[in-house]
């Protein structure tokens, strides 16, 4: 499997400096440190250590390497791992991040507010050479979607709600694929799985007009037995990230898709007076929209995150699920034989 192989977009598509140095800033609780544990867990070759203020309770477990000390070990960036409230740069982040500057690092980010918005980074960064990456813009010179059929195969992760799984999906059946023997592309579209693969288009930060061309763009013409595993954003149903779904439904034009769900999880996140809709109106309405594009689009079966469930029920949750619906139910995290009859229906 390549994470990190870049697809045919300009010169501005996002690359990104690896090694990282994960920065934890003053973090206390693990929830706001999802980026750093998300390369920890998945990309753990491309994670030098970690480095964090001493207010922070936080960490990865991964070697705690002052910024000196990871540049001398190979790093080129110091990553911020954090995404807290409002995506701020708070100003006792400043110190360290100057620190990482002079150190010789690059300093890449998924916040909100821009590094080059922070005068002392800009000027610093201006005199050193060194480059501020903000991972949530997307590469300049983006088109509308043209609904070309393009060549190779596509695999979708779509879902019931926003964070409950999609990523984490996208990236265990890349791993499948490859431990299969497929020729196969993890294609990250938001922040944290662009720092994972080195590459990717922030969907939720393209203007409405391009997303359909941009997801296009992101998984480009490929070799006919090629599998590109395209990481979904949002939920058709949400009321508020619906927009960013939809484009990249269309524009990805999957072959294959994989719905998404947290059992137990009844109103939507962010907006708790819209429940969740049923599997079979997901599976459904995704379908039926895009086969717009792609008149071929099949569902293969539902990923369910199980984290907060025992071994025994998780096992019986979907066993259950996948009888009433025909087709495989299965946690990828926990893997299994539940998860290989996923990857077969994937296959078929």
């Amino acid at each position: 499997m390549s994470i990190n192989t870049p697809f045919n977009a300009d010169a501005s598509a996002l690359r990104l400096p690896q090694p990282y140095l994960l920065f934890l800033g003053d973090t206390t609780e693990a929830g706001f440190a999802k980026t750093a544990y998300g390369l920890r867990d998945w990309a753990p070759d491309k994670c030098a250590g970690e480095y964090a203020l001493p207010q922070a309770t936080v960490s990865t477990g991964l070697p705690v390497l002052t910024p000196a000390q990871a540049h001398a070990q190979g790093a080129r960036s110091m990553l911020i791992g954090v995404a807290n409230g409002g995506g701020v740069i708070p100003a006792s982040w400043i110190p360290a991040l100057v620190e990482a500057l002079e150190a010789g690092l690059d300093l890449v980010s998924g916040m909100h507010v821009r590094l080059a918005e922070v005068p002392e980074l800009a000027a610093l960064a201006e005199r050193l050479g060194r480059q501020l990456i903000d991972v949530r813009h997307p590469p300049l010179g983006l088109t509308v979607g043209t609904g070309r059929k393009r060549t190779g195969k596509r695999l979708l992760t779509v879902g019931t709600d926003c964070a409950l799984g999609k990523k984490y999906t996208a990236l265990a059946v890349s791993r499948a694929f490859a431990d299969r023997g497929l020729d196969v592309n993890f294609r990250a579209s938001g922040q944290t799985g662009i720092m994972i693969a080195g590459g990717g288009i922030p969907m939720d930060a393209v203007v409405s007009d391009f997303e359909a061309g941009a997801a296009e763009l992101l998984s480009p013409d490929a070799a006919a037995d090629h599998w590109d595993v395209i990481e979904g954003q949002g939920s058709l149903f949400h009321p508020a990230y619906a927009a960013v779904s939809l484009g990249l439904l269309h524009g990805s034009q999957p072959d294959v898709l994989i719905v998404c769900h947290q059992p137990g999880r009844t109103m939507m996140l962010g907006s708790a007076s819209y429940g969740l809709p049923t599997l079979e109106e997901t599976i459904d309405i995704n379908l039926r929209l895009g086969a717009r594009t792609n008149p071929a689009i099949r569902c293969a079966g539902i990923s369910f995150n199980t984290s907060h469930l025992g071994e025994e029920e998780a096992i019986a949750v979907m066993a259950e699920e996948s009888r009433r619906l025909g087709l495989p139910v299965a946690d990828p995290i926990r893997g299994g034989d539940q998860f290989a009859r996923l990857i077969d229906g994937c296959l078929a």
